[in-house]
């Protein structure tokens, strides 16, 4: 949705009420005492009433928006600003537009918005052809990792890890979905291979188990893979009908077999770094679900609809690591 339709659509408060509680009838209201589907609406308590019970449910209760005091135009108007461009927004500067005092409170929104996004995304599999391979990106390690940390210097003279390993890094497994296609003339320089849906899961280490784990949840077992010999792939056989190991010897083959998975990792990067600064390890998760659900979503007309539809269907599970 273009910015300026927005505001044409949603001008004020009431128009983005208007909008949520006509989603939410459209998706249904389950009662949470007797389960029941049908329900009376108090105008004057924004309450759902269950016909069976008399059990009231809020407009807000069960979705996105649970136990949120801001109000409906914020949410809409920051849904709006992460999907009305490739790139994003950060907290303080939506903060900025909308004029409120506090900072935390818009933060916190966005990160749940970015939850719901990655929620969706982890209901799709990956198929046909899949890349894999990891990503290092710079975050600011949290409270655990610093004391290892502290350790880890104390026993190396004081110095960081250069490199893979290094304690300045998350590592991240990422995977890209593609198809082969013809080469035309117009694109004969460029690879034979389609870019169709991407994944970024962020890694707690390099080991076999871990990344098996990750690639059972993302990448359906009847598709094929493409790695490098890192020792962390050697098991991916168990889980996918092909498995491809490739031993690259020279980085500038990296681009000839696996293409995508390293431009979308140039670019996750590029938007991070112009956008956000010093993301905590924590958090680095939610910022990649947004970039893998606007890529994968890039040619859909409206991903701000999408995004609304996120939000009242999904449940807010409180996790620890957003709370400040």
């Amino acid at each position: 949705m273009k910015i300026q339709d927005f505001f044409k659509k949603y001008p004020d408060e009431a128009s983005c009420k208007a909008h949520f509680k006509a989603e939410r009838d459209k998706q249904g209201v389950v009662c949470k005492r007797c389960q029941g589907q049908e329900h009376y609406w108090l105008s004057t308590r924004d309450q759902y009433q269950c016909k069976a019970c008399k059990f009231r449910t809020t407009l807000r209760s069960g979705t996105l928006l649970h136990k949120s005091q801001l109000p409906y135009y914020y949410w809409y108007f920051g849904m709006m600003m992460l999907t009305s461009t490739k790139k994003s927004f950060s907290a303080l500067e939506i903060q900025r537009q909308l004029g409120h005092l506090y900072y935390e409170p818009i933060w916190y929104m966005l990160h749940k918005i970015r939850h719901s996004m990655g929620k969706r995304d982890d209901n799709y599999l990956l198929g046909n052809e899949v890349e894999l391979d990891e990503g290092f990106f710079e975050i600011v390690p949290n409270k655990e990792r610093r004391d290892e940390i502290v350790i880890e210097l104390a026993n190396n003279d004081g110095k960081y890890k250069r490199g893979k390993g290094s304690q300045k890094q998350a590592t991240v497994l990422v995977m890209a979905e593609s198809i082969t296609v013809e080469p035309t003339k117009k694109y004969r320089y460029k690879s034979n291979k389609k870019v169709r849906y991407i994944k970024m899961k962020l890694l707690n280490d390099l080991s076999k188990e871990t990344t098996n784990a990750q690639v059972e949840q993302a990448i359906d077992s009847e598709a094929s893979a493409t790695t490098d010999g890192a020792n962390n792939y050697n098991d991916l056989a168990n889980n996918l009908t092909v498995h491809k190991s490739v031993v690259i010897q020279d980085k500038k083959e990296t681009s000839k077999i696996l293409p995508w998975v390293h431009i979308a990792i140039s670019n996750a990067k590029r938007l991070l770094l112009d956008v956000h600064h010093s993301i905590g390890q924590e958090y680095l998760q939610s910022y990649l679900d947004e970039f893998c659900y606007k890529f994968n979503r890039k040619y859909f007309n409206s991903v701000f609809d999408r995004v609304v539809t996120n939000a009242v269907s999904c449940k807010w599970e409180t996790n620890m690591q957003l709370i400040r």
